[in-house]
């Protein structure tokens, strides 16, 4: 008798102890992307003062689109946790959706800030490395938003939804993994420099790849090519 068993390969080969082992590492790792996620917001927010100038909005901004936003609008998928009550995968779409029109208008606004900025001192525009990502990520972000409003109309593109739903997920890894370049270039600037020194530098530089990881971790196990046995 033939029965196909479809399975995802993670935790492949692990007993029962390591299994769990492994589960709780996840959990963990979960936990610790949502505390850096959070944390990073708050220093970077109380290290711009808020009010200051016209350019202190622009971190406050930034973090609060991409470092928290943006993280917790992917993790709120994350199988292992989320600070979210929703267990209807409906009700975690719409939240989805809502945090994902934040990290937008959040992203917007610290552009707009960063240019009246950059007018009233009269310095020139795209001059570095950081503003060229910051400019691709915000444009990649605007086009992964219109990827997750194509899920809305599988049947005009003639796509199924799986197939949907992984061009979406795999954009959204993109536009993270660009955002978190984005967001290490930003530490190599003269104002983060001159404000943070010596081995919190290196803290903060290292901190947002972490998220990245756990998040680079949740995608490509949920898509994953599932194998089948035969027996």
């Amino acid at each position: 008798m033939r029965v196909d068993v479809e399975y995802s390969p993670v935790g492949e080969g692990l007993g029962m102890s390591e299994f769990w082992l492994y589960v709780w590492m996840r959990r963990i790792a979960v936990i610790a992307a949502h505390v850096i996620a959070v944390g990073l917001t708050v220093l970077i927010s109380l290290l711009s003062r808020p009010g200051t100038s016209l350019f202190s909005w622009h971190p406050v901004c930034m973090s609060i689109a991409y470092l928290l936003c943006l993280t917790e609008g992917i993790l709120l998928f994350s199988p292992e946790g989320t600070p979210f009550c929703f267990k209807a995968r409906k009700g975690k779409v719409r939240l989805h959706w809502f945090i994902q029109a934040l990290v937008i208008l959040a992203a917007a606004t610290g552009v707009g800030f960063m240019v009246a900025s950059k007018n009233v001192s009269e310095r020139p525009h795209l001059a570095t490395w950081h503003s060229l990502l910051g400019v691709g990520t915000l444009a990649a972000t605007v086009l992964q938003a219109a990827c997750g409003i194509c899920l809305l109309f599988p049947k005009l593109l003639k796509l199924s939804p799986p197939r949907l739903k992984l061009y979406h997920a795999t954009c959204g890894l993109v536009v993270y993994l660009l955002a978190t370049v984005t967001v290490v270039s930003a530490m190599f600037s003269d104002w983060f420099q001159a404000t943070v020194k010596g081995v919190v530098w290196y803290a903060f530089l290292l901190l947002p790849l972490f998220p990245a990881l756990v998040i680079m971790n949740q995608i490509t196990n949920a898509y994953l090519p599932r194998k089948k046995i035969t027996t």
